[in-house]
């Protein structure tokens, strides 16, 4: 059967994913190197300028995470989340006979997202905006950069002091009950999004294994689809438009 290509992921969609690929990777370093700044024998200066880094990603990495969510309603059609979220009718036997099909070693090709990948989908993008608000918390509470930093360091700041004038790792310019106090409504924060680094970098393994996988069973050009925005089949696609 002759080669059939369909057009699938926009501009605005393939955009969204190159640059959360970056900044995640930037992410990623940064948080390794600040995850163990100590054992590297990195300084407080160092530490404030590696976080002043990170954040900077994040805040890149959390406008364009934005942007997708608010494109879920806008975009083309496979970018909707009609056609992401695990919902809506028909998606239970939709599922059910993707299971059947890779229990039968029968796999089908999908233009969009398949069943089990809209769960994919909507578990990383769950997972990413959990990152994204906690980080942003932990930039006001670590350096005292906005959109939470502002008010951190008029809670934190020491009696008399300017809050402006607060500063990471200068315990002189804050109060210490005050700052105590902050640290330990962080701390859950902070907890969580450590975990959530780890639980990305699995999801990241098994995101990159999975759509390896699918290329090499059935084609579809998966990999390529997210430059040219285009998925080529040899047999048709289960999601083909009426």
């Amino acid at each position: 059967m002759a080669l059939q290509e369909f057009k699938v992921w926009g501009t605005t969609t393939r955009v969204f994913h190159w640059v959360n690929v970056f900044c995640v990777l930037g992410l990623i370093a940064f948080g390794v190197v600040i995850l163990n700044a100590d054992a590297l024998g990195i300084g407080n200066d160092g530490k404030v300028l590696l976080k002043t880094g990170h954040v900077y990603i994040g805040y890149v990495f959390a406008l364009n995470l934005v942007w997708r969510l608010v494109w879920g309603f806008i975009g083309g059609p496979y970018a909707r989340w009609r056609a992401i979220l695990p919902l809506g009718r028909g998606y239970s036997k939709s599922l059910g006979d993707e299971l059947n099909r890779l229990r039968t070693g029968q796999p089908a090709g999908y233009i969009g997202h398949t069943p089990l990948g809209r769960i994919a989908v909507t578990v990383i993008l769950l997972v990413l905006t959990c990152q994204a608000i906690t980080g942003l918390i932990l930039a006001g509470t670590d350096v005292y950069m906005p959109p939470f930093g502002g008010a951190i360091a008029e809670w934190v700041a020491a009696p008399g002091l300017d809050p402006s004038q607060v500063r990471p790792y200068a315990p002189e310019t804050v109060d210490p009950a005050a700052y105590q106090a902050m640290r330990d409504l962080r701390a859950p924060v902070i907890e969580t999004h450590e975990i959530v680094f780890f639980v990305i970098l699995a999801l990241i393994a098994l995101h990159i294994l999975a759509v390896v996988l699918t290329e090499l069973k059935h084609g579809g050009t998966i990999i390529s689809a997210m430059i040219t925005g285009r998925k080529t089949f040899r047999e048709p696609p289960v999601d083909v438009p009426e």
